[in-house]
């Protein structure tokens, strides 16, 4: 099997004979065995379950009644449940907990017979820009010595990167799917809230958490895509509109109208490499026929704000449920129940996660709700508001996924501000709910990959994932 072959080219070798699921699988398995050790990328590896279930399919496939991902492997993220394994969202607060059931997403990605061979590292409850907030160690990016991944999805995209599997389930809350993307060199789609059901998510901020995709190419996030989305009688928060065969339509049809954010290009913390790379795509688009025209978005500089307010109380909430009493950690020095709380907690969550409780917790409090909290939601609602007239006006709006490439491991962690800015230009479409993607468009001088982002209106993948496919092969 060729080296990151696309999902459709291994279906058609699986079904004219010419290899086998077995063999894919020990194809990942042995790029796991030889990388994993240095990258970090995978927590869990599942080779014998991963094995036995690759013999099932390869029966299924010569009889005719094999899954429409029959012969995908997949890895997903610590923070989606798969019945009976681990199950730590990056966190000791977790320690020996196993999944009690498995999450509608990973559900249908085995219904349609794909292979779960892992799961992958994250940062601790999908909070990081760099998957260096992981109570098991940071994950380590394949393209460049010392230098992050991104996050919080790192692990997830890794594992894509270097050929540990075909495809990953990541989460996206302000950018953790695109922003990975962007950093090792692959496709990376967030899709509008609630297209994918959250059931078997473990939460974060719930009003933002969405289910993302990793891939090689667009043309398996589009199936990826088809299979995990739709109605989901757990889930009473997504949507029920019916789900387009995104996979069958894939031709980008006319010229676009697209738009593209002022604010970005012009703003202090884009790497000069990275303007270079995205000025280039902005004349390619225009040479090619699309009517390309710079944009503002005043509202810009709110985003990052509103959504660092609004996720952490979110998170304050969501986290409460982790106390050491059902599952989990507990310390083995309480004297009382109120000690056995506080201490389950400081010794099971990390450094980055206790931060943002406090903050989520003081933005809540009587003393701040309606001087943050409810000004928060006011404001997610003009930034929504606006950027939905602008993809009215607009096919898509176009800008750099990350302001920089992949920095060096340690570089920022000390510096909380430097840190959220990497999530600067991803957290526009995740306040506002819209899908968002990002692909690659280049590589600075030291080799690091750069992400172009578009984001179009709210259920428009389909459009998204043709104009996107469109950029891959021109």
């Amino acid at each position: 099997m060729r080296a990151q072959s696309s999902f459709s080219e291994i279906r058609q070798q699986l079904d004219a004979g010419k290899i086998s699921c077995g063999q894919i699988v020990d194809h990942y398995l042995k790029n796991i065995g030889e990388k994993n050790g240095t990258l970090n990328a995978l927590l869990s590896v599942y080779d014998q379950e991963a094995k036995e279930r690759a013999q099932l399919i390869d029966q299924k496939i010569k009889s005719g009644s094999a899954g429409k991902l029959a012969g995908l492997v997949v890895t997903i993220k610590d923070v989606l449940c798969y019945k009976d394994h681990p199950l730590q969202c990056g966190s000791k607060i977790l320690d020996g907990f196993q999944s009690q059931f498995t999450a509608t997403a990973v559900q249908r990605l085995i219904d349609a017979d794909a292979i779960i061979i892992g799961r992958n590292n994250c940062d601790e409850f999908a909070m990081g820009s760099s998957n260096e907030n992981s109570a098991f160690s940071p994950v380590v990016n394949a393209d460049g010595h010392n230098r992050v991944p991104g996050g919080s999805s790192g692990g997830s995209a890794v594992a894509v990167q270097a050929d540990m599997c075909a495809v990953s389930l990541g989460t996206d809350t302000g950018g953790s799917v695109r922003q990975p993307a962007s950093f090792c060199g692959i496709v990376g789609l967030k899709p509008t809230y609630s297209r994918i059901s959250r059931h078997g998510l473990a939460a974060y901020a719930s009003t933002f958490d969405c289910i993302g995709i990793f891939s090689n190419n667009v043309k398996d996030t589009a199936l990826v895509l088809e299979v995990i989305s739709g109605a989901d009688e757990y889930d009473s928060t997504v949507s029920r509109q019916k789900v387009p065969s995104f996979s069958e339509h894939l031709q980008a049809s006319r010229c676009y109208k697209i738009g593209y954010l002022k604010e970005t290009v012009d703003n202090e913390a884009l790497n000069p490499e990275v303007k270079a790379a995205f000025t280039k795509q902005i004349d390619e688009l225009s040479a090619q026929g699309h009517h390309v025209e710079e944009i503002s978005f005043p509202l810009m500089e709110y985003t990052l704000p509103t959504y660092y307010i609004l996720t952490t109380a979110e998170a304050s909430s969501n986290l409460s449920r982790y106390d050491g009493v059902r599952y989990g950690h507990r310390t083995t020095e309480a004297s009382n129940l109120e000690e056995m709380y506080k201490k389950s907690r400081t010794e099971g969550f990390g450094e980055e996660v206790t931060k943002r409780i406090l903050l989520g917790t003081a933005v809540l409090s009587a003393s701040y709700h309606d001087a943050y909290y409810i000004k928060a939601q006011k404001a997610r609602r003009m930034i929504q508001n606006e950027l939905n007239e602008l993809l009215e006006r607009f096919d898509f709006i176009i800008m750099p996924t990350a302001p920089t490439t992949a920095f060096e491991l340690g570089s920022k962690t000390e510096n909380s501000m430097e840190m959220y800015l990497a999530d600067l230009f991803t957290v526009q479409a995740s306040v506002a709910g819209v899908p968002a993607i990002s692909i690659p468009m280049g590589r600075d001088q030291q080799g690091m990959s750069i992400g172009l982002q578009i984001l179009s209106k709210a259920f428009e993948e389909q459009k998204l994932l043709a104009f996107s496919n469109y950029l891959l092969d021109n």
